[in-house]
């Protein structure tokens, strides 16, 4: 311990929410210091990045569905875990020394979110990418607790108190108290399958194929769970699949809710079979202290009410639900050395 606090001052410690959609970093006592997707662009055939290691994050998204025969966009997670270890790598290198700039003179000690359900292989590979990258020492934090610690919740305290996470790759659901997970799953629904149904949705009744960017902007500008009070529609830009020229289509509010609704149920059984499993004085407490519900999926329309009406408990949506896991993870940093050990830690010499 004296010999970390002796490097502390050396060193930019930070908490990342290492998620499939984005990247957020918080650096303790400066909040969070970066968001950007988690995207990298290519050369083809290789794991080599484009533009000098620059094509990361922002610049990158640009790129997903652009790019030419040369170079491709990827996102190297899915469902909430690595999928590629190198690209994965070369990205969190580039978000660290992003963050970390100059000032860097000891590697930083490292806090990482992971979904409650991944395997020792995962873990690992997680692990793996943070020494690449240049950590000094990682450990890794089960988001639930991450997005409950930032939501707020008394999750130390000998309360229940339930959260809702609903990020891109994963959807993370656990009941807590005394500062453990009392029971969870996680299930590999959430915000890119909406965008996977609705993209689906606009093949089978328009012909129409949109792209992974499109797909959320339709999700965010008139996705809904339940039916709200005005139906609205936009116009969608895509390319037409029979005659393969460009062509747009109006899209009404009410068929993307319809095309949601497989994804939105998938969350809603996954929340009710965990109160299932709850122990009796535990769903006593939730009947008083309701659902958190944090990430992306927690802002889309009607949610909160489909949820209510599933479960018969309140709804609070988190305040800046995006960023509770991360904001999470920079207020377990700042308490690393009292509660360090009851974190899956790697060492990294």
């Amino acid at each position: 311990m004296w010999f970390e606090s002796l490097l502390k001052p050396f060193s930019v410690d930070m908490g990342i929410d290492l998620g499939t959609c984005n990247t957020l970093v918080a650096v303790s006592g400066q909040g969070i210091v970066l968001n950007e997707p988690s995207v990298v662009a290519v050369r083809k055939g290789t794991n080599k990045v484009y533009h000098n290691g620059q094509a990361v994050g922002w610049v990158a998204k640009e790129m997903l569905g652009k790019t030419p025969g040369s170079i491709t966009a990827v996102r190297p997670l899915k469902d909430g875990v690595i999928s590629d270890f190198e690209i994965t790598e070369a990205m969190l290198k580039y978000f660290i020394h992003k963050v970390t700039g100059n000032r860097r003179i000891i590697r930083p000690r490292v806090v990482i979110s992971v979904p409650s359900g991944i395997t020792a292989v995962e873990k690992r590979a997680v692990f793996d990418s943070a020494a690449q990258a240049g950590a000094r020492r990682t450990y890794l934090i089960e988001e639930p607790v991450a997005a409950a610690i930032g939501a707020g919740l008394p999750f130390a305290e000998p309360t229940a108190s339930m959260i809702v996470d609903i990020g891109g790759g994963t959807t993370e659901v656990a009941i807590m108290s005394l500062a453990d997970i009392a029971t969870c799953e996680s299930v590999r629904t959430a915000g890119d399958d909406m965008d996977e149904a609705i993209i689906n949705h606009m093949k089978r009744t328009y012909n129409l194929l949109v792209g992974e960017q499109t797909a959320e902007r339709i999700k965010i500008e008139i996705g809904s769970a339940a039916p709200v009070m005005d139906d609205i529609s936009m116009v969608v830009r895509g390319r037409d699949i029979i005659s393969g020229l460009p062509r747009k289509a109006e899209v009404e509010s009410e068929e993307i809710r319809e095309a949601l609704q497989e994804p939105v149920a998938t969350i809603i059984e996954t929340v009710t079979r965990t109160l299932e499993r709850a122990e009796p004085e535990l769903a006593a407490d939730l009947v008083d202290n309701g659902i958190t519900l944090a990430g992306g999926g927690a802002l889309l329309r009607g949610m909160p009410e489909v949820m209510q009406k599933a479960t018969g408990l309140k709804i609070h949506v988190a305040d800046d639900p995006l960023t509770c896991v991360a904001r999470g993870t920079a207020i377990y940093l700042e308490n690393l050395e009292a509660w360090k050990d009851s974190l899956e830690n790697d060492l990294h010499m």
